[in-house]
């Protein structure tokens, strides 16, 4: 069995779009507020939840466990019923791995990308993308999580056919980032 690669590169809005937002002031406009002492940047990303009996929830994950180049992907998860946000609280990177969905909300395995934040980017994955669990390059890491708290069957769980590895950066910038 061939092992399929994965490159990590630098997550810009551009390339995350089909995945979500990515949350982050730089490029971003703003509105002064609280007579001018505040920089407002308003609604970077929305959360949304889908169904009755639900709300939105801010929580706070630790992870506990340092990510290393490189690494094995052998699954990813979805929520079928809300978004979800990651906001890192202590500015440090953490790598999203991602796959668009195909016709039967399966992940496209041959398209799976990802990405590494600068640790000041946050991110709010779109209802229903897949995704792996979070990976941080410290820890601990602390985020702020803001999803969809409620009933239902909310977390879709899908082991790929074949492991991944993530191993490399595509550009000099998500390089600078991982050896922060």
């Amino acid at each position: 069995m061939i092992e399929k690669q994965i490159i990590i590169q630098r997550l810009t809005q551009e390339k995350f779009a089909q995945f979500g937002d990515v949350i982050e002031i730089q490029g971003n406009d703003f509105f002064p507020i609280n007579q001018g002492l505040t920089e407002r940047y308003h609604a970077l990303a929305l959360a949304k939840i889908v169904g009755e009996n639900a709300e939105v929830g801010m929580s706070i994950f630790r992870n506990l466990h340092v990510t290393q180049l490189p690494f094995q992907v052998k699954m990813l998860e979805r929520h079928p019923l809300g978004s979800q946000a990651f906001i890192p609280l202590h500015q440090q990177p953490f790598i999203l791995v991602v796959a668009p969905c195909l016709n039967d909300n399966q992940p496209n395995e041959q398209q799976i990308q990802a990405f590494i934040s600068n640790g000041q980017q946050g991110v709010n994955y779109h209802v229903g993308v897949w995704h792996h669990p979070l990976m941080t390059l410290e820890c601990p890491s602390d985020f702020l999580v803001v999803d969809r708290i409620g009933t239902g069957q909310n977390c879709d769980i899908h082991s790929l056919s074949q492991p991944y590895w993530a191993v490399d950066v595509v550009d000099i910038e998500a390089l600078q980032i991982l050896n922060k």
